[in-house]
């Protein structure tokens, strides 16, 4: 066999037309088409590609050595904390941000604010035209617009009977949005067509970066909060939604992968009183970090 790589994990990567189909490249060979104890030996080698046959049944692959490389080891999660840049404002000299007009005339503007999003978190475009609805002309230059029972935009202002705390003048503590909704928003556009005369500040605080703390200064609260779901719901007059998830999501690896935390929409945990007590005082010390 080809060190590293298992005569199963070749056989069903084959790049032949009988494995692939050579329109779409997608896969042919079925798992169940492998039969169990299948044995692969390198038959040729040239300085760019090995040759390998398996037995039973003779079939043979060629595989390119670059393509070889590029999928040894175990791929490392993009989502999780793994990948991305744990920051407090004190390691912040300047936040990421761009300036719109370069943003749209400059592939590598764009390219370096994904970026930003991907492993800060956030990043900041100054200059957008103060319209109605140009987020989405902003939102469409990174993907599709998700649309909610909110719409595909709303705006964020005082409203006389609001169904949203997001909705009155009120200071809202950090939080995520839309816990009670599966999967959660990925990534959010804020636009400010007009700011507030008095107060009207962002905040911005790092999840990923408060849950490492914690895990760093109290193993067993965050053991408490990964494993705990907490139920969370948001209700109408149209629409009424749940989701019951942990605070702190881990990647099958054991990595932060995801942060749940809005005290608005918390629904009460049903547990026993103990775990119920356990999973308060996990919250509690998780919040006073974030704060």
């Amino acid at each position: 066999m080809t060190p590293g790589f298992p005569a199963v994990w070749l056989r069903h990567n084959c790049p032949c037309p009988d494995c692939r189909d050579p329109g779409t490249g997608q896969r042919l060979i079925e798992i169940t088409d492998i039969p169990n104890g299948l044995v692969a030996a390198v038959t040729a080698r040239t300085p760019d590609a090995v040759e390998v046959t398996f037995a039973p049944g003779g079939h043979r692959s060629v595989f390119s050595r670059a393509w070889l490389a590029a999928h040894a080891g175990e791929e490392a999660d993009p989502r999780t904390e793994d990948a991305k840049v744990l920051w407090r404002p004190a390691d912040m000299e300047q936040p990421p941000a761009a300036d719109w007009q370069s943003y749209v005339r400059e592939d590598r503007v764009w390219e370096d604010c994904l970026d930003a999003v991907a492993r800060y978190g956030f990043a900041v475009l100054h200059g957008v035209p103060a319209e109605p609805g140009m987020v989405l002309s902003v939102a469409e230059t990174i993907g599709y617009v998700r649309q909610t029972n909110y719409g595909r935009l709303f705006d964020v202002r005082a409203e006389p009977a609001p169904s949203n705390l997001a909705f009155t003048s009120r200071e809202i503590p950090p939080h995520t949005d839309n816990p009670y909704r599966d999967p959660v928003p990925t990534l959010q556009l804020l636009h400010c067509l007009r700011d507030a005369a008095a107060g009207g500040d962002t905040g911005l605080v790092d999840g990923f970066a408060a849950a490492a703390a914690l895990r760093t200064a109290d193993r067993e609260s965050f053991d408490v909060l990964t494993a705990t779901p907490w139920p969370f719901g948001y209700s109408d007059g149209q629409t009424e939604l749940r989701a019951c998830q942990p605070l702190i999501g881990l990647s099958p690896g054991g990595r932060i992968r995801e942060v749940r935390f809005n005290n608005r929409s918390m629904l009460p945990l049903r547990l026993p009183a103990a775990r119920a007590e356990a999973a308060y005082a996990a919250y509690r010390a998780w919040a006073q970090l974030l704060a």
